[in-house]
């Protein structure tokens, strides 16, 4: 059994999920977002009905959250894991569960946007089916004033 478990995400996992989204933020080139993240706001509109997290030793991992394509059918991916247990296959975890949920709720597509240089993120969306359906070229302006890409990846279910 792996040293985590994975589960729904529930109130009580506001605040540690905000303070590992801050921890990506700071590491600047996984999410969109770049610091400073306000804890408390992000805590506050954090959405739970359709999150997953892994948890560890009662400490929130990573999560996913499977956002709904407003009716049609699809749900949008978002998905982060705490530095430390990169490549321990908890995003493999996650990405499991958040389908087989997808799956359950008669969705009939995920998808997903990565940035290009994320060649990890990539290879495991790849090793679960997804495939690039496009490139958004210059994308996201970082706070550094660079200009990346983003790809947006898709799986039928």
């Amino acid at each position: 059994m792996p040293p985590y478990v994975i589960r729904l995400a529930q109130d009580e996992d506001r605040y540690p999920l905000a303070y590992l989204f801050a921890a990506v933020a700071e590491e600047r080139d996984g999410i969109a977002t770049e610091p400073p993240v306000d804890i408390d706001a992000r805590a506050a509109r954090w959405t739970l009905d359709e999150t997953i997290v892994a948890e560890s030793a009662a400490e929130i991992i990573g999560s996913i959250h499977v956002g709904g394509g407003g009716g049609h059918g699809f749900g949008e991916l978002g998905m982060m894991v705490a530095a430390g247990w990169r490549g321990r296959g908890v995003g493999s975890e996650l990405l499991f569960a958040a389908i087989e949920s997808a799956r359950a709720k008669g969705l009939h597509k995920l998808s997903l946007s990565v940035f290009s240089h994320n060649a990890a993120g990539i290879a495991l969306y790849r090793k679960f089916g997804f495939v690039e359906e496009g490139r958004r070229v210059k994308q996201f302006r970082r706070q550094s004033g660079e200009l990346w890409d983003a790809v947006d990846m898709g799986l039928l279910l």
